[in-house]
């Protein structure tokens, strides 16, 4: 049986899959292909130091998971609008529960931090990283 952290990312996992022709990916390396429809690749992050209530005894957690995401064009508004289109099917993908299907209290994503990445002999490549904080609580602090 999974910890509720692992079912909380496995759960973001299943939201960002819903993102229309992008391929997503969990804890992977970046691939020598990129997908036309993009790519997107879910980092478990940090869980942080949690709060922590006595009684009942219970950890408080706000984990910063990070979704990278990826696209290639050729020319930098082919790029730009690729992406902006993936960033919002994943804003629309998290508003539709932001719960994620009632195994975290609260999801909210921040504001993108875009990068370009110019590939040699190849179409540039433009990445984004957008932090996603899980609120949870669990019973124990491995969980």
């Amino acid at each position: 049986m999974p910890t509720p952290r692992e079912t909380i990312l496995q759960a973001l996992l299943a939201a960002l899959q819903t993102v229309p022709n992008a391929t997503v990916l969990r804890e992977e390396v970046l691939p020598e292909r990129l997908p036309g429809g993009g790519l997107l690749i879910l980092r478990d992050g940090d869980p942080g130091a949690p709060e922590v209530t006595m009684s009942p005894l219970a950890y408080h957690y706000e984990h910063r998971a990070e979704i990278e995401v990826i696209v290639q064009g050729k020319t930098p508004e082919a790029r730009a609008a690729a992406i902006d289109a993936l960033v919002q099917a994943i804003g629309a993908a998290l508003a539709s529960d932001r719960t994620l299907g009632g195994f975290c209290d609260w999801t909210e994503a921040q504001a993108p931090q875009p990068v370009d990445l110019p590939v040699e002999g190849a179409a540039a490549l433009k990445a984004a990283i957008i932090p996603v904080i899980l609120h949870y609580t669990t019973a124990n602090p491995l969980g």
